[in-house]
């Protein structure tokens, strides 16, 4: 994506605190250009609309900010910048009521994109980590770039499982895209991954740190991107609900996967899938849903999806082990119903897991893949 000069100057009205979209829109309405507005007597401001306590901020700041300085720091960390007035800014963010005028990007983002979101708690089960690369990765598979906020659990996984699948995901962030202020630090790696194949973008400038209340604002972005938004595991009080929250006001589709009505993490999607949210058993449940739809972005979907080839044993081991691993176990209990040694089995898990046979849910605890 080539670097676009004179949207250096969104990226300097948007390293003033207190600048938001609303202002961007009034700058717009009343300047020719938006360079034109940073070059402008400061009294113009007042003729836009602006606040006098904006006014002040963008009267101490303007002096301080070099515009060819931040572009050479915005080259060197490789971030590109989209704003809401070019003509590859993503089609489906621009109809949201209050699209992000700038966006930062490490990756390629594009005009047109079959993008599905997927959505959860950080503090998943092991029923989340089971299910989200399953029906993650199928969906990537079937056509779907994945769009998600890189948190922790179910976010994670999901990008995962996109890249897993050799496929575009998409991360949204709640702070700067910047190696220093990605959130979480952990997923600096994974940043870099998504970038490669998908992107890495925010509406904040680099050096941002991640706020609370720039969550609920980033969340906006995620369902605004998409088509529809998936749910897996989730408490009623969380960001993946306003995340759906956020879809419905914005006419998106809205799945969930349910689970047990005694699960914290399952409160979220059932009551979602009871307000009308389509109930997700498998991802035909979703292919089905943008089946009769008439934009042409959805002949790109695979409605088809191949099954995965059986599991086979390749050793009385590893025959014990998959006979007992439909389900979660923890490693003592398979040792008692294999009745091999911890070593043999420990041995077996590891060189299983290497194969995709198996899969370490962590605490000990162990699943056959599906």
């Amino acid at each position: 994506m080539a670097f676009v000069k004179s949207n250096i100057y969104f990226h300097c009205f948007n390293l003033i605190e207190g600048f938001t979209s609303s202002c961007f829109k009034k700058i717009s309405n009343y300047f020719p250009s938006i360079e034109t507005a940073w070059k402008a007597d400061i009294y113009e401001f007042k003729k836009a609309k602006l606040s006098d306590s904006l006014i002040e901020k963008i009267k101490n700041k303007i002096k301080k900010i070099d515009p060819e300085l931040e572009l050479e720091k915005l080259k060197k960390q490789k971030i590109d910048i989209i704003t809401i007035s070019d003509k590859n800014y993503p089609e489906l963010l621009k109809q949201i009521y209050d699209p992000p005028f700038i966006l930062y990007i490490k990756g390629t983002l594009k005009k047109q994109e079959l993008c599905l979101a997927i959505v959860g708690t950080r503090k998943l089960t092991f029923y989340g980590k089971q299910i989200t690369p399953l029906i993650s990765y199928d969906l990537a598979k079937s056509g779907f770039t994945i769009v998600s906020g890189m948190a922790r659990g179910i976010d994670t996984l999901a990008h995962k499982s996109a890249l897993k699948a050799k496929t575009r995901t998409i991360a949204v962030l709640g702070s700067g895209i910047d190696g220093k202020s990605i959130y979480p630090p952990e997923n600096r790696k994974l940043a870099e991954e998504i970038a490669e194949n998908g992107a890495v973008i925010s509406e904040y400038p680099p050096g941002t740190s991640a706020l609370a209340y720039h969550f609920p604002q980033r969340n906006r972005i995620i369902s605004g991107l998409s088509y529809g938004v998936l749910v897996i595991e989730a408490p009623l009080k969380s960001g993946a609900l306003i995340t759906a929250k956020t879809a419905l006001d914005q006419n998106r589709e809205i799945f969930a996967i349910p689970g047990s009505v005694l699960w914290e993490n399952s409160q979220g999607p059932n009551y979602l899938i009871k307000k009308g949210a389509k109930l997700v058993q498998d991802i035909n449940d979703i292919l089905e849903e943008f089946a009769l739809k008439s934009d042409p972005i959805f002949r790109n979907i695979k409605y088809k999806i191949s099954n995965k080839e059986e599991i086979k044993p390749e050793s009385r081991e590893e025959e014990l082990i998959l006979k007992y691993t439909d389900n979660p176990i923890h490693i003592d209990k398979l040792a008692r119903k294999t009745k091999l040694s911890i070593n043999v089995l420990s041995s077996n898990l590891s060189l299983m897991e290497i194969k995709g046979k198996i899969k370490n849910l962590g605490g000990g605890y162990y699943v056959k893949t599906k």
